[in-house]
Formats: structure tokens, sequence, C-alpha cells
């Protein structure tokens, strides 16, 4: 029984057994007691449960989206532990990853393919900086096991062009590097609009008469990424018929099922997607954190925060903006 079909049977149960037992009991449920640990979590009723129970929910599901917070210990060690259960109950595995680009694929498939050494594959790939402890453990589960591992992420290049330029910049791109870029780069949503608004300080939708061009161009430097990474596990299925997809991903572009998962199914409406999303759960904090966060996932874990990284709001819009528009030095078309 596939994972949506599972989410309808619960709602349905839940209107039938009456009022009362739409209070969730999570008088079990302790916050996460250091760094590394995750509490999964099913938002529908509050159970908390082991990643093995999680996949054994999920062995169904055609595409499983982890969210993440980058470099966040507790979600790196939860990918690895389901992505070891999901195998277990289903071996066709592809591992799909925002943090390799399109236009690496064939490094690191040297690298899968032992023509490669870690250090080269870092370098002739552009890893992440934290690839080491947060990403080898995924790649080498994956190597061990001889599965496709997807470099589904768009070239932070020409992002960084989109970023600058706008849709402007993909018209004056070569077609060689055009082609390493969604075939559709921009497929949205008003939902996914306002939260991008939202979350870089904004107070209007992109497409506001008062939006600044840097806004809207950073808006579109973001769908870039969302719909390059649903079309690669679009095509990895394609290639792979009958595997199932582990998809890591920072947790903006899958969060209340928008972003790449919104670009998914408006592609692909009905492929089976479940998303696992963190939320976090700040241990001054005695009650579990799901009111407002049921919608952020079909499941969560709870995570302690990760420091600060600014005290100035304003510090911290800055570096947010430069972060989705991909801003940095570098040649455009």
């Amino acid at each position: 029984m596939n994972t949506r079909l599972l989410a309808v049977l619960a709602a349905l149960t839940l209107t039938l057994t009456g009022c009362a037992a739409m209070t969730s009991d999570t008088s079990a449920l302790t916050a996460p007691q250091t760094l590394y640990q995750a509490v999964i979590v099913d938002p529908a009723d509050g159970a908390r449960l082991s990643p093995e129970q999680l996949a054994d929910r999920l062995a169904g599901s055609r595409v499983v989206v982890v969210g993440e917070y980058h470099g966040h210990p507790a979600s790196h060690l939860l990918q690895s532990r389901l992505q070891l259960a999901l195998y277990q109950r289903q071996p066709h595995q592809i591992l799909s990853m925002e943090q390799f680009e399109r236009d690496h694929q064939a490094d690191l498939d040297r690298y899968l393919a032992g023509e490669l050494g870690e250090a080269e594959m870092i370098e002739d790939t552009g890893a992440w900086d934290n690839y080491r402890g947060s990403y080898r453990a995924l790649v080498e589960f994956a190597r061990q096991h001889r599965l496709p591992v997807v470099a589904a992420n768009a070239p932070g290049a020409l992002v960084r062009c989109v970023g600058r330029q706008g849709r402007e910049a993909l018209a004056r791109m070569p077609a060689a590097e055009r082609a390493w870029l969604a075939r559709q780069p921009f497929l949205d949503s008003d939902a996914y609009q306002d939260k991008f608004a939202d979350a870089i300080g904004g107070s209007h939708g992109t497409d506001d008469a008062s939006m600044s061009e840097r806004m809207r161009n950073a808006y579109l430097a973001q769908l870039l990424r969302d719909n390059t990474m649903a079309e690669s596990i679009l095509d990895a299925l394609a290639r792979h018929p009958g595997d199932q997809v582990l998809h890591t991903t920072g947790t903006f572009h899958s969060e209340q099922r928008l972003g790449t998962v919104a670009v998914l199914l408006q592609r692909a409406p009905d492929l089976d997607v479940t998303v696992i999303s963190p939320v976090f759960w700040p241990t001054d904090v005695d009650d579990p954190p799901l009111p407002g966060n049921r919608d952020k996932g079909d499941y969560l874990y709870f995570i302690q925060p990760l420091p600060p990284e600014y005290q100035d709001p304003e510090r911290a819009r800055e570096a947010m903006r430069a972060r989705f528009s991909g801003a940095g030095t570098g040649r455009c078309p």
C-alpha cells in the first residue's frame, strides 16, 4: 500500500474515532539530548518511530526526500541510518544528492567505478567542504553496494548567472552549458513564492511590482536548482524502473512539499513521494514542537538547534539573499 493511501486512511480513522482522537498523545516524546540525535515522529499522531519503523512505512514509496540543515550532524546521521534501513527492504536503490552538480556526474561515476581516489573525486567534482564529515557515509554505502549516485543539482556557475542576470542568462548560454539545466527551468507555485519572499525578508510575492529585480533573480536561481533536481530524479527513475530514490537536500527545497517536491508532482502527478523534514526542538522547551510544524513533512524529525550563525538580523538576511542567489564572482555569457 502506498504512503499517500496510508495517510488518507489514517486521516479517515481520526475522523471516525471522534474529536478526542484529534489530540496527539506526545507524552512519550522527549527532546533530543545531543546534536547527533534525531527524534522521528509521525505528525498525524505524534508517534515516535525508529529509522527501521519509518523504513517499513516507506518501502513502497518511489521517492523518499530527506530534508536537512546542511552540516547538522543529526540530519546526516539520520540519512545514513535510513539509507541502510531502506536498502534492507528495497535493495534497488538510487542515491540522489543536491550536494553534487550535474556537470560532474562523470567524475562521480569514475569514483564509484574505482577509477579515482576520494581526494581526486572531491577535487574533480567540487564536492562541498563538509563532504567527508556529512556525505561520505552515504556515497560509500552506495559505492560498496554498487548503487547509482545521481549528481542532481544545477551547476553553480550557471545558477549564479541566473541569480545576477535573470531569465536572459539562459538565452545567452552556449547549448552545451544549457543542457546541464532542467528543460523546464522555472516551474513554481504561489505558495513557494510567498515562502521565498518571507525567507529573505520581503513582504510581497516575487511577481509584485515592488519586488526588487535582485530578489526576482534570486528566486529564479532557486527555481533553477529545484527544477533541475526534480528532473534529475525523474530521469533516474526512467533509467531504473522500479528502483527507489533516496534524495538528500536542504529542507527549504522540500518542506511543505514545495520546491523540488512540488515540481516533481507537477511533472509526474502520480509519483509516490514522501517528505521527511527536520524541526528544531530547543533544549529549554519541554513540549514537542508539533503545533505549527505538522505540515512541514509527511514525517518529521526533531533535532537540537545549531548555534546561531548571526545575532544581527540584517546580516542574517543579507547572508540569506546571497545564499539563494548564489552571489559571487565569475563570468557569465
